[in-house]
């Protein structure tokens, strides 16, 4: 099988019903111009425009079908996370998110969905964690900034979350948000372009740096884009490690630990991924829907011209042991 580990869906029966039970979340706010949606959360700026792709089943899987997709791992929408939400409202907005995510891909055994928590408070997210893995969910997609635009996944107050998912060897699928609060960034489109790899890079390094990985190790931990900046700056944070002795965790042993997707466009960086890595860490992604995404994932694998095994694992094995896929 071919599995697309790294893909993202709002199901619009979810925004069917948000119109309909709106006031179940006071702190949530849904715009819908003429069929054109965008939330916002605790009084702050709307989402950007939520795609027609980003809820539309039917061209999802013809798409799929195009590229020879067999099943897509999908997480929600990091925009419509809800971090900003107070915890109890952020945890029945990640329960909401999740009852749909959950009834908008069950008729259809080629999509797997990944569930969300209310990362802004590390009792109430391990809570839903638990509740999302015993509902039969395969995982759960976090983000990198615990208040949607600010905060750390090292903080204190999440250890009840990682401690959960280490006690329910849980798979969590890191994906960056979209600010980063740099205002360089703003121009040339290189909030995706750059941003998104700061964010996943620093935010994933302090969690190197903690010990997470080390600590925590019932957990499978995946990196989407690539592990962006961390297999090339790997040395660099070893060699920081090492002119602070005693004060942090090996970055080494932590980076061993961690899973890849192969969202990098180029080959050649596919193949110091897998060199830095192991072939057998990293797993097909294409970032579906967005522009920025990889439109024909599968071509940076078979262009690494990696060995036969190599490919096969890059493309699914790896996956359907993860996720467990069971065969179509």
């Amino acid at each position: 099988m071919i599995i697309d580990t790294h893909a993202h869906f709002i199901p619009q029966l979810m925004l069917d019903a948000l119109g309909k039970e709106i006031g179940r979340f006071p702190s949530v706010e849904m715009i819908n111009d003429d069929g054109h949606y965008r939330l916002a959360f605790a009084g702050r700026a709307p989402t950007r425009p939520i795609s027609p792709k980003l809820r539309d089943a039917d061209d999802r899987l013809q798409w799929m079908d195009e590229q020879r997709v067999d099943i897509q791992v999908m997480g929600g929408w990091l925009d419509s996370f809800g971090y900003e939400l107070p915890g109890q409202e952020g945890a029945d907005w990640s329960r909401f998110m999740n009852e749909f995510l959950w009834t908008g891909t069950d008729d259809v055994a080629r999509f797997t969905p990944l569930a969300t928590v209310p990362l802004q408070d590390g009792k109430r997210a391990a809570a839903v964690l638990e509740e999302a893995l015993g509902a039969g969910f395969k995982g759960v997609m976090i983000g990198t900034q615990p208040h949607g635009d600010a905060g750390m996944l090292d903080d204190p107050d999440l250890d009840p979350f990682w401690e959960a998912a280490s006690d329910l060897n849980a798979v969590l699928y890191l994906h960056p948000m979209f600010g980063c609060g740099d205002p360089r960034l703003h121009d040339y489109g290189m909030m995706n372009a750059v941003g998104r790899g700061v964010d996943t890079t620093t935010a994933t390094a302090r969690l190197l740096f903690s010990g997470h990985f080390l600590k925590y190790p019932g957990m499978t931990f995946i990196l989407s884009h690539g592990g962006a900046g961390l297999p090339f700056l790997l040395g660099r944070l070893a060699r920081n490690r090492d002119i602070h002795p005693g004060e942090f965790a090996d970055p080494v042993e932590g980076f061993n630990c961690l899973y890849f997707d192969s969202v990098l466009f180029d080959p050649e960086a596919l193949k110091f991924l897998c060199t830095m890595a192991g072939a057998d860490k990293v797993m097909l992604g294409s970032d579906y829907p967005f522009p920025i995404g990889d439109p024909n994932p599968t071509k940076i694998v078979e262009d690494a011209k990696l060995g036969k095994k190599e490919t096969s694992l890059i493309l699914g094995d790896t996956a359907q042991e993860i996720f467990k896929i069971q065969p179509l």
